[in-house]
């Protein structure tokens, strides 16, 4: 299939790459359908991109990798829902948002992904441990560390 992008223009996604998700992502509930593209290689970062609209898009990462504690509770429910047995089973993001020099993830909204069935949820946490503006990156230190 062909995905128009605000970002990237037409990109060429295998039909089998498409995300369904059934309750929509918070904000947009009418799109059901996405795709996710991965930038480059060494990224940590992708992109979620909706299928039906180029300026939708969200960069999303797996928050593991920034916030080691960090396991999502869901209930048997939201795991059949997406036909899962376990969330072992599953990929899970976080979409990120920039605030100054900090990317931050979303923790209290994670992005459930099935990718066998390739069926996606998300989660709205009642846990405030976390929150929707977690810290998982500063910009400016990486900079000066590449410059230095």
């Amino acid at each position: 299939m062909q995905v128009h992008t605000s970002r990237f223009g037409l990109v060429e996604v295998d039909d089998q790459r498409a995300i369904m998700f059934a309750g929509g992502i918070l904000g947009f509930p009418m799109e059901k359908q996405y795709v996710l593209l991965h930038p480059g290689q060494d990224s940590h970062f992708y992109w979620l991109q909706a299928v039906t609209r180029p300026d939708l898009a969200f960069v999303v990462t797996d928050p593991s990798i920034f916030v080691t504690s960090y396991r999502v509770p869901v209930k048997q429910e939201q795991l059949a829902e997406l036909r899962l047995n376990s969330l072992d089973e599953a990929q899970v993001f976080v979409i990120v948002n920039k605030r100054q020099q900090v990317l931050t993830g979303n923790l209290q909204g994670p992005l459930i992904i099935n990718v066998q069935e390739r069926l996606g949820g998300q989660l709205v946490l009642s846990d405030r441990r976390f929150t929707t503006r977690v810290p998982l990156f500063e910009l400016s230190r990486t900079l000066e560390a590449v410059s230095a």
